[in-house]
């Protein structure tokens, strides 16, 4: 089966730093696109990074360039996201992603919240 498990979300002041992490299982990652996606109250959901796992390109949103980086480590089969300079903006739940085919996985999700 394919799972998608992230953590390392939290609550931090402005200006503040995360890693969120998220480990791959049932797939082989490196021939997806692994990303994340947020989801603040009230909006809809939307894509923050995502990384090409064949050649390791990278997409960000425009509002999380220079303070956002996606990486990957595929002996762990783990994505990671670095958050550095956080803004209540950034306030969220953050989700990995995957499409296999025509299918979308989903981790569980896990709480960011940036306060002023």
């Amino acid at each position: 089966d394919v799972q998608l498990q992230a953590s390392g979300g939290g609550s931090v002041q402005a200006g503040g730093s995360l890693r969120l992490s998220c480990v791959a299982s049932g797939f082989n990652f490196e021939q997806y696109i692994i990303g994340w996606f947020r989801q603040a109250p009230g909006k809809e959901r939307e894509g923050v990074s995502c990384m090409d796992g064949y050649d390791g390109r990278t997409v960000y949103a425009d509002s999380v360039k220079g303070r956002f980086t996606i990486s990957s480590d595929s002996a762990k089969k783990m994505v990671y996201l670095q958050m550095i300079n956080l803004k209540p903006e950034d306030t969220a739940v953050y989700y990995c992603h995957t499409r296999l085919g025509h299918s979308d996985y989903w981790g569980q999700g896990t709480q960011v919240t940036v306060s002023s």
